[in-house]
């Protein structure tokens, strides 16, 4: 049944665009001459263009700052032009500059090494696009504006500019633009000669319009503005590798202290996995100590009584009696048969054995993390209290299945390992789900044969069953498993005015059954009668799910797609309640021992438990599941199942609840694939039978994260009735026989089977 049909539910693809961002640069740069200088640095995440170091609007200057700076930039452009390389990019959005004011010169804005120039977009004052178009006209020397080629005197021209931009902070776009046009005119600002007198001067002799009266290179590295303050410009440069080697030992501190925690983290997890193994063992131990003592004693009554046939065999001094003869002859007749029995059991036991250790080392990983999952919970859980009928934890329970070889015994048993070793045993109780019984009701005529719902009587004599084909169907369990035939006919058959989405039986009164319909008609039918007695029309859209309560046989519960619930007295033939939610509803279940409480399985991805004397509100919302919640199960009062379309089951333990969300489910199922329909869930003595999209059976433990068993059916054909590869065949229901390992189970073709597990 496909959950979104009808319902309002759409699946929508979010799609995350992205764009590529390119950074315009000058189109009429000549190639950028060869790497000269210091090479780029390796971390390009932790640098910045000079240029938007420049425009930062809270940079102040700092002397020592700017000339460090300068100096290196001199001594790149001095290294071009020692091997004969006019540099033409002495601009600033040529230059990368580290947290420690190391230059790296990257030749042209339009380098890949730019990556972390173009966060330059970011500044609200300055456009990346704009900047360097204007910037290039900045740094265009007065002879190059009227067509000269590039020189060593233009390079000397932009030093000068990019000097006078190192000592000049202007605090908006406008300003900037008016500061370097009257740069264009050799008019400094006032601030600047007045602060940093010695800078103009240098800056003015840099900024020559005559190319021959600019100084050459080796005079401006044999000047007294670069020389003077040598001394304390080396102090600066060492105090400020000092504080870069500091800096570097504490990130690689903060590393290691990082890493040593981690690690220690994981220590303490692999001590506390190794104690929980190291006790668990030892309990284990103690308790086959315990099982090999009983063995014994069983082994010696064993020889007893071999020991007395030894006797009986051989010849007596006199004639036996009548009776004697005759007690020995049969002794003497049954002991080879018996001896041949006991050495085929003891050849299945071994076969059994190997099987369950494949199975065992087969899935080892996912048995690992199912064995600490519940030692971890099992260890933080507190004691439970038993009361009467209950049963203690750590008392000893059936090793295996009561349906299966079983073999019950006593003793002391550690709470922690207990949980698992159940359902470890319960993992490898069975190994096969066995077809008893196959019902196939589509045919030529009837292709619409899709059964959305099954369900058992009060006494689990009888199963009805629901679909598109708009009929309820009951049939005799008993008969179908013994007879021997291929066709069976339904003990009844009711129609419905249209197509059939749930069936429920009353767990107390054995004639009645409730239906739903996908015109939102909630219908309870007299099955002895043959028809129905009570039709309720308050929902205005499909109702998915019905249950009776337990507790309260006169009340029923319906969640349908107008986002309500309805909860209904059959005696009145009204609803006595209403849960409005915001969603879609598509399950809902009372637990076992109450009347009172409610669980709804939503098209909002959520698990809603309300009181129904409060229904405000829900008491506890489960959150975890990222796709609509198709099903909500008991498996104790307490405990409980929901299945999504998400492909997962859900294991959820409601007494660990302290507030009004719970978020961290039990245990999480997957193996089977279930994307877009309703695939049925149903629970029997701790198994959990689900559905799957690849039309087949799985059935898992509660405390195993992976499928016991599964089973697959054939597709087949419902023109011809030949098997065929149709992926579009799925399980759309399942249902126990109560807490029995029968199991019926329907796929979206109509073909109903009965499987045991064995």
């Amino acid at each position: 049944m496909d959950s979104s049909e009808g319902s309002g539910i759409s699946s929508r693809d979010f799609r995350e665009g992205s764009s590529d961002a390119a950074s315009e640069g000058a189109s009429d740069d000549p190639p950028p001459p060869p790497q000269i200088g210091s090479s780029a640095p390796e971390d390009l995440g932790e640098i910045i263009s000079l240029r938007e170091w420049l425009d930062r609007p809270e940079r102040s200057v700092d002397v020592f700052e700017c000339l460090h700076i300068f100096r290196q930039i001199v001594d790149t452009v001095n290294l071009a032009h020692s091997q004969g390389i006019v540099v033409y990019n002495v601009r600033p959005s040529c230059f990368a500059l580290s947290p420690f004011n190391r230059v790296s010169f990257v030749e042209s804005a339009s380098c890949s090494i730019l990556g972390p120039i173009e966060k330059i977009e970011e500044l609200e004052a300055i456009p990346l696009n704009r900047i360097l178009a204007i910037e290039l006209d900045w740094y265009t020397s007065p002879e190059e504006a009227v067509g000269a080629s590039p020189s060593f005197a233009s390079d000397i021209y932009r030093l000068g500019v990019l000097l006078f931009e190192l000592f000049c902070t202007c605090s908006s776009l406008d300003e900037k633009v008016r500061t370097m046009f009257n740069l264009r005119h050799r008019v400094l600002p006032p601030h600047l000669l007045l602060n940093w007198s010695k800078e103009a001067s240098f800056c003015l002799w840099l900024l020559h319009p005559e190319p021959n009266t600019r100084p050459k290179m080796s005079e401006i590295l044999q000047s007294d503005f670069l020389n003077e303050p040598r001394d304390n410009l080396e102090d600066h440069e060492a105090s400020i590798e000092l504080k870069e080697q500091i800096e570097e030992q504490e990130l690689l501190l903060e590393f290691l202290l990082q890493l040593k925690h981690r690690k220690q983290e994981m220590t303490d997890k692999l001590h506390n996995d190794i104690f929980c193994l190291s006790s668990d063992i030892e309990e284990v131990l103690e308790q086959q100590s315990i099982l090999k003592k009983k063995g014994i004693l069983y082994t010696e009554t064993d020889k007893y009584e071999n020991s007395s046939l030894e006797k009986a065999d051989q010849p007596l001094a006199k004639p036996p009696r009548v009776d004697d003869s005759g007690s020995s002859s049969l002794r003497k007749c049954s002991r080879p048969g018996l001896e041949m029995h006991q050495e085929q059991d003891a050849h299945l036991e071994k076969e059994s054995l190997l099987s369950k250790s494949t199975r065992l080392m087969k899935n080892f990983k996912k048995l690992e993390a199912a064995y600490f999952s519940t030692r971890c919970r099992s260890a933080s859980l507190p004691a439970r209290s038993t009361g009467r009928g209950s049963r203690d934890w750590t008392e000893m329970s059936s090793v295996n299945n009561p349906g299966s070889k079983g073999g019950q015994y006593s003793g002391k048993r550690c709470g922690g390992i207990n949980p698992f070793l159940e359902g470890l045993c319960r993992y490898l109780s069975f190994s096969k789900l066995k077809v008893r019984a196959d019902l196939k009701q589509g045919g030529l005529l009837n292709s619409s044969s899709l059964v959305c719902s099954m369900s058992f009587d009060r006494d689990k004599e009888f199963f009805a069953t629901a679909g598109v084909n708009r009929k309820i169907k009951v049939f005799e369990c008993d008969m179908i498993l013994n007879e021997d035939c291929d066709i069976h006919y339904p003990v009844v058959e009711m129609s419905s005015k249209s197509k059939l989405s749930s069936v429920c039986w009353n767990t107390y009164i054995k004639s009645q059954i409730a239906s739903s319909d996908f015109e939102g008609i909630v219908q309870v039918w007299d099955v002895t009668r043959n028809q129905a007695f009570l039709e309720m029309k308050e929902h205005e859209r499909r109702v998915w799910s019905l249950d009776f309560s337990q507790m309260d046989p006169t009340r029923l519960a319906s969640g349908s797609d107008d986002g309500t619930v309805k909860l209904w007295n059959i005696k009145q033939g009204v609803s006595i309640g209403t849960i409005r939610t915001k969603a879609n509803v598509c399950s809902v279940q009372f637990p076992p021992d109450s009347a009172r409480s409610l669980v709804i399985g939503s098209a909002d991805h959520n698990v809603y438990c309300y009181d129904l004397r409060n229904t405000r509100m829900p008491w506890c919302t489960l959150v975890g599941h990222n796709k609509t919640v198709s099903y909500v199960r008991f498996v104790d009062s307490s405990t409980l199942i929901s299945a999504s379309t998400d492909s997962t089951l859900k294991l959820w333990d409601l007494s660990t609840s302290t507030s009004r969300v719970l978020d961290t489910p039990v245990q999480t199922f997957t193996g089977h694939t279930n994307v877009k329909n309703f695939v049925g869930l149903s629970i029997s003595d701790g198994y959990i039978a689900t559905g799957s999209e690849t039309n087949e059976v799985f059935i898992y433990h509660k405390a195993i994260p992976m499928p016991v068993l599964s089973f697959k059916f054939n597709s087949s054909d419902p023109a011809s009735g030949q098997d065929s590869d149709n992926v579009s065949q799925f399980i759309s229901s399942v249902c126990w026989r109560g807490q029995s390992t029968t199991l019926v189970a329907a796929n979206s073709t109509g073909n109903i089977k009965l499987f045991d597990m064995v």
